[in-house]
């Protein structure tokens, strides 16, 4: 399967990016065609399953409104979280690790099937979201 990599380094601390990621109601903020979750009683654990919504615009894979599963495989608290998209088929794995005391670098790793070419962009676009939200909140 493809797969394609991308990091950054975010202007918060390792703890506050790993706050912001550990509530799932977040990931529409960062994650690009999600528009919605709603996350088992577990949140952020292994084997968690969380019902995803898709926005309403359509994309060269995606049909409008879409609905999936994100299945959660292996969270390491302040370290990696990585998941599985079940109507994608994309394996995503982040890592985290400490830049400076103020400072995360965040590796994202998305593998999928062939189709995952026509999203390179994906985990630099997501990451890039990250970023913005980071920044809004250094800045407070």
């Amino acid at each position: 399967m493809p797969r394609v990599v991308a990091s950054k380094e975010l202007l918060a601390s390792r703890r506050d990016v790993w706050a912001f990621l550990a509530e799932p109601h977040h990931l529409p903020d960062w994650w690009p065609g999600i528009a919605g979750v709603q996350p088992d009683r577990r949140g952020l654990a292994p084997g968690a399953r969380w019902s995803i919504h898709g926005g309403s615009r359509p994309t060269l894979i995606r049909k409008p409104d879409m609905t999936g599963t994100l299945l959660v495989l292996e969270v390491d608290p302040y370290e990696r979280v990585a998941w599985h998209m079940t109507g994608e088929r994309l394996d995503v794995e982040l890592r985290l690790t400490t830049s400076s005391e103020t400072r995360t670098t965040a590796e994202l790793t998305i593998s999928g099937p062939f189709f995952i070419g026509l999203r390179r962009a994906l985990p630099r676009t997501a990451l890039n979201r990250l970023y913005a939200l980071c920044q809004t909140a250094a800045e407070l």
